[in-house]
């Protein structure tokens, strides 16, 4: 039996209802691996050792009485520290969360994830309020690159990244408003998911903009992305913008292959501005699909800069009176994008919430002639640690504004993304998107499973 550490999710879970392993044995080489690896990753900023200990017991005490054990039994996950962990303070990357109260319950997909059978072990490093791209917090240092540690992790979930990568959980869970799920699984070398928007509950999360905002799995394997999201599907009332549609199961569909979807490379806006590096992944996963053709996807450049408005208006109006109170607590670079944020006119506004109306209908025509879009995760690998700027088709631009340049345009207007990490040589991992239309993440998920099975995609935990 390999060290269970390092097992997936659903090993594990197969393992503990076989009887080969028990769950507690399981969370003591989790709690053992994070000790002795955490110290140079940091992707954790909360350790629950004495709940996950219990929560095992439990799931032992369960098989031995016969009684059915979930999909994921036993298997250890963390979450961003957006999620409610009950008796810890959602601290959301910040200063100044850290002194709410506590918890007084689990956040709705973490409850969600332990009916399934999961064990929480803890919270995870991000970047503050997930207003960044880079994974590096002031105020709990930075999360480093498992694959080389004087790299980037990406953000803002690059706590979740970070602890996937470096293999202390088999599953965490992460927010993506502009890119913060895709760009560290493109960093970090791991799977994940940035569902629908509205697909997936985000009751019991501290928000950012609330119209972009979704939670999601990362995963170092495709069959734990599908059983973490189907866990967390289903609506919920306690989520105004959760929808009401009935779970979709993803699993089932994950061993159909490609059938006959219609995939197609984006041109245009996303075969340009990056390192020649990020656009040779997209070409080996269009090789091993078959596909040569390209579609472009109308007006991303001013989506993307509609969403950057949108984005700062809402994060701003959120923080108003902390900015009032206490900005001298906030990050500085967090802080000034913010007080921008709280001067942008309201007529510019209005005029970007027009624009992604037209925008939304303009990429809906798009996918009636194709399945799913493949496209760069980021313009480039993980920027070394404390960068703040790069060249990208010669052009100097910063770092933490320009990471998101690929994914902002697709989270604008909320749709599906499975993004897979790809080696192109022996440098750093880099990550494509895999989009498909609106509620079609079993497609996505499909398609990043063929890739996975025939050896194109994968993400063994890394080094350390």
């Amino acid at each position: 039996m390999p060290d269970p550490s390092l097992m997936d999710g659903h090993a594990i879970a197969a393992a503990v209802r076989d009887g080969d392993l028990s769950a507690t044995e399981v969370i003591t080489a989790t709690l053992s691996r994070i000790e002795r690896v955490d110290g140079s990753v940091n992707a954790f900023t909360d350790v629950v050792a004495e709940r996950a200990l219990a929560r095992a017991a439990d799931v032992d005490a369960a098989r031995k009485r016969g009684d059915a054990l979930g999909p994921l039994a036993g298997a250890p996950f963390a979450v961003k520290n957006l999620i409610d962990i009950e008796g810890l303070p959602t601290r959301a990357g910040s200063k100044i969360n850290r002194e709410r109260a506590p918890a007084s319950r689990d956040g709705a997909v973490l409850r969600r994830m332990e009916d399934a059978g999961a064990i929480l072990v803890g919270g995870l490093n991000m970047g503050e309020y997930a207003y960044d791209f880079t994974g590096e917090n002031v105020h709990d240092g930075a999360t480093r690159n498992p694959h080389d540690l004087g790299h980037m992790s990406g953000g803002s979930s690059g706590g979740s990244g970070g602890a996937v990568g470096a293999g202390l959980v088999p599953i965490a869970l992460g927010s993506d408003t502009n890119g913060s799920i895709r760009v560290p699984s493109a960093f970090c070398g791991c799977f994940g998911l940035k569902p629908t928007y509205g697909r997936l509950t985000r009751a019991g999360s501290f928000p950012f903009v609330g119209s972009f905002d979704h939670l999601g799995p990362m995963a170092r394997s495709i069959t734990d992305l599908a059983l973490a999201y189907d866990a967390m599907q289903g609506p919920d009332p306690e989520d105004a913008a959760a929808t009401t549609r009935p779970p979709e199961p993803s699993l089932l569909n994950l061993e159909n292959g490609l059938g006959d979807l219609r995939i197609a490379m984006a041109g245009g806006y996303f075969a340009t501005g990056g390192d020649p590096e990020a656009f040779a992944a997209v070409e080996i996963l269009a090789n091993a699909l078959g596909c040569d053709r390209r579609v472009e996807i109308p007006e991303a450049a001013r989506a993307r800069s509609a969403a950057y408005l949108i984005t700062a208006a809402e994060g701003a109006a959120l923080h108003l009176d902390r900015l009032r109170t206490r900005s001298h607590d906030f990050d500085p670079a967090v802080r000034d994008r913010l007080l921008a944020g709280a001067m942008i006119p309201a007529p510019w506004i209005e005029r970007a919430q027009r624009f992604r109306r037209w925008y939304r209908d303009a990429v809906a025509e798009l996918f009636r002639d194709v399945d799913v879009i493949l496209a760069p995760s980021t313009p480039c690998r993980a920027p070394k640690s404390g960068q703040t700027h790069f060249v990208l088709d010669g052009v100097t631009l910063p770092v933490r504004a320009n990471i998101g340049v690929f994914t902002q345009p697709i989270s604008f207007i909320g749709l599906p993304v499975v993004a897979v990490p790809v080696r192109v040589d022996a440098g750093l991992p880099l990550g494509v998107q895999v989009i498909a239309a609106p509620w079609n993440e079993a497609v996505a998920l499909r398609v990043a499973r063929y890739l996975e099975r025939e050896g194109v995609v994968s993400a063994p935990s890394a080094e350390l």
